[in-house]
């Protein structure tokens, strides 16, 4: 797992071009590792190919990570699988994922996200008005909470707590609550606290809707997280 202490990782923003793909493995493996522990999942097993999450959900039983996936790595991955609902996630483009995946997967766009990281700043962010916001921390998990006035749930947020780095995890807006900047405000909450717990380094995997504004907030795209789920 990325330790940020390191230096070539606590300087990898600014030598990105330099470092090529070569920290796209360690930010995968750190971003499952956080998301286990934000989801309360078990922790992910080493496989032949990457990581294995046991989740449990009925539309996702099993997630397979690959965090170097080549088309030989693929196809054993995914002819290892017998159960419908599994997942396999890849730093890859879907469509460059799809050819690779055997009959019964698809490549799901709608599914499918990025990955992003940034080194984390303070900036003292105040709620916005009619807005009250109250975090709290519970097994290495950080929580986040924005209430409108009459004390219901407007936005949240949550991250895992793992040393020199923090993933962060289901940051959501209310519908009628949106446009307000919200969930800027959750973001930049959630980094003050990761380095007041003395974090240096943030990771998420992103939506499309929240890639456009982590962007605006600093972060960066470092590959896109293609899921291909099993249909048979």
């Amino acid at each position: 797992m990325i330790k940020a202490s390191d230096h070539y990782l606590v300087t990898i923003y600014n030598t990105y071009d330099a470092l090529g793909d070569s920290v796209i493995p360690e930010l995968i493996r750190t971003w499952v590792t956080g998301w286990a522990t934000s989801r309360r999942t078990p922790q992910p097993a080493e496989t032949p190919w990457g990581l294995a999450l046991d989740i449990g959900n009925p539309t996702q039983v099993t997630r397979h990570v690959l965090p170097e996936p080549d088309e030989l790595a693929v196809r054993a991955t995914a002819d290892s699988v017998t159960v419908p609902h599994t997942w396999i996630t890849l730093p890859m483009e879907p469509a460059q994922a799809a050819p690779w995946l055997p009959r019964g997967w698809v490549a799901d766009e709608e599914e499918s996200g990025h990955l992003m990281a940034t080194d984390l700043r303070v900036t003292n962010p105040a709620a916005p008005g009619g807005y009250t916001a109250s975090a709290q921390v519970l097994d290495g998990v950080v929580y986040v909470r924005v209430d409108d006035s009459a004390g219901t749930l407007a936005a949240k947020g949550q991250m895992a707590l793992l040393g020199d780095a923090v993933v962060i995890d289901r940051v959501v807006t209310e519908e009628g609550h949106r446009r307000r900047g919200l969930g800027s405000f959750v973001m930049r909450t959630l980094a003050d606290r990761a380095v007041a717990e003395g974090a240096t380094l943030g990771i998420l995997g992103a939506t499309d809707d929240g890639h456009a504004l982590y962007e605006t907030l600093g972060w960066k795209r470092y590959a896109a997280l293609a899921d291909c789920i099993y249909r048979p």
